[in-house]
């Protein structure tokens, strides 16, 4: 329900930039995006998300985390203040022109 999401991340590190599988994904979820209304950011470490998103997963491999809704569904969304920021740095983003902010995370 894309009435409920209010954030999309976009995880790749540098060595799934060439993927042309991911990078046709990443065009698709940013379209629908777009076309919703829905912020998007781009995270640079997906590993690193994975980290601060999921608890310690012990010998298993990460879930897959190229793609992360973030979604809230009650009315009262804008009055958390962490995400009202959020949501500030996109439109500031947009209006300089970069429709798909970076975040860099950093390794820990």
């Amino acid at each position: 329900d894309p009435d409920n999401v209010v954030l999309c991340l976009l995880a790749a590190d540098e060595e799934e930039a060439g993927d042309a599988a991911l990078q046709i994904h990443f065009t698709l979820i940013q379209a629908f995006c777009c076309e919703n209304d829905i912020n998007i950011l781009r995270v640079s470490n997906p590993a690193r998300l994975a980290q601060l998103l999921l608890p310690a997963t012990g010998p298993e491999p990460p879930a897959d985390l190229h793609c992360v809704l973030v979604t809230n569904p009650h009315a009262s969304q804008w009055k958390d203040p962490a995400l009202s920021q959020l949501m500030c740095f996109c439109r500031e983003s947009r209006y300089m022109d970069q429709w798909v902010p970076v975040i860099n995370l950093p390794e820990r």
